[in-house]
């Protein structure tokens, strides 16, 4: 099922352009859809909220907010393990994140007085998928570093939280919960309605119109990024095991079914290999089916001559995870320039990345990672400038600033500088 298509087989050219722009385009429906909801929210509030729920959910919301009683009691039927593996991931993320942490600064000279200010953002929405999905990781990987930035109200919606995710709130530091989901809770959290507060940012993944409402209220409010399908990309070379390629090419199809599951081979035999383990591991899989369509439609073997030409390709591609399988994994590394997460050498699954290494699992995709970077604690602060002179420090630079105001046609910036010398 995976193809596999040599350097110089036909259509490999349009394989590879077909990859590289991988950034798909949003559906003309789905942008109408999802702007006359955006709509609805701004004009109707909780009203529209409520329609939009019972219309595309089938759930009739008495309540937006979840009660703290409710929370602490869906969140204590957790499983000890759960709640242990919940815990360490926390600890770890928070561990590698706290380091992001940065301070403004300042310096004066001659009678000025220069600073850069750093804040964390007042309150910051998470959106976090529900319903049949369980995604405490999310809740971490977003949440974690909002409090470490010092944000002061953490806010996540989700559209029936599982007890698993409540708990991962508790966990992290979220302050409220909000069960709703879809276009209408991203607008209620950017617009703010009689129930849910007005947020300063919007981070967390969803589907086509959760994306498109982030997308369309930027602007109106920040967000992390537009994300499109999740994406591995592994380079192999002739000494790793199909078996383990094939298990990592599946982790990331087995997301959605336009997820994109790419292998660079240095080797004919090892993609013929790994072709066959990815049918032979399918076949047991519990989201085969979502898995065996991903790889229908987006999964390929590219055999490289070459290992610098392997990474040449990457590099243009620019994939949210990178999987370096090859000889001095460790070396290679060091080559690479585009990628969202590099996992180095065979022992080292993207899926350690998912869940508890630490590092951010949120990551740019399509490839923005040519100039995006993965979800950090600078992503929940802003900077302001601060700037004092003196009469000296302004009399010092006055004919210079009244010089480029007069190049640039501005004259009352330029009598603004005048009027105030002696």
């Amino acid at each position: 099922m995976l193809r596999i298509i040599g350097p110089s087989d036909p259509g490999r050219g349009e394989a590879e352009k077909a990859l590289l722009d991988r950034m798909s385009l949003v559906p003309a429906e789905v942008e109408r859809d999802v702007r006359a909801i955006v709509e609805a929210v701004r004009a109707r509030g909780d009203a529209a909220v409520r329609e939009y729920s019972e219309r595309f959910e089938k759930r009739t919301l008495a309540a937006f907010e979840l009660s703290r009683e409710e929370w602490d009691r869906q969140a204590s039927s957790v499983t000890a393990e759960v709640r242990r593996a919940i815990e360490r991931a926390a600890d770890r993320i928070a561990r590698f994140h706290a380091p992001q942490r940065v301070e403004g600064y300042r310096f004066e000279e001659g009678g000025a007085r220069l600073e850069l200010r750093v804040q964390p953002l007042e309150r910051v929405g998470l959106y976090v998928p529900g319903g049949s999905a369980r995604y405490p990781s999310s809740v971490l990987m977003t949440a974690v570093p909002a409090r470490i930035a010092g944000v002061h109200e953490i806010v996540m919606v989700t559209p029936g939280p599982s007890a698993e995710t409540l708990y991962a709130a508790k966990v992290a530091g979220v302050h409220r919960v909000f069960v709703i989901g879809g276009a209408q809770a991203v607008a209620a959290l950017a617009f703010g309605t009689e129930s849910v507060p007005r947020v300063d940012k919007i981070v967390g993944p969803g589907n086509a119109w959760v994306a498109e409402a982030k997308r369309q209220l930027f602007g109106q409010v920040d967000i992390d990024a537009v994300a499109g399908p999740s994406e591995i990309l592994v380079i192999a070379d002739d000494a790793a095991d199909p078996a383990l390629v094939a298990a990592d090419l599946l982790s990331q199809a087995e997301h959605d079914v336009e997820a994109y599951a790419v292998l660079l081979a240095t080797s004919g035999k090892l993609a013929e290999a790994t072709a066959r383990a990815v049918d032979e591991q399918l076949a047991t899989l519990p989201r085969k089916e979502i898995a065996a369509e991903s790889i229908r439609r987006h999964g390929v073997a590219l055999v490289m001559r070459t290992l610098d030409d392997a990474l040449k390709f990457a590099e243009r591609y620019a994939p949210e995870h990178l999987e370096l399988m090859v000889r001095d994994a460790d070396d290679v590394a060091h080559r690479v320039m585009n990628a969202g997460a590099i996992f180095v050498g065979t022992h080292t699954p993207e899926a350690a990345g998912d869940y508890l290494a630490g590092p951010n699992h949120v990551l740019p995709t399509g490839g923005t990672a040519r100039y995006a970077s993965p979800l950090g604690v600078y992503d929940f602060v802003k900077r302001t400038s601060v700037l004092r002179w003196d009469d000296a420090a302004l009399e010092a630079h006055a004919d210079d600033i009244v010089a480029l105001a007069e190049v640039e046609g501005l004259h009352a910036h330029g009598r603004a500088v005048s009027k105030r010398r002696k």
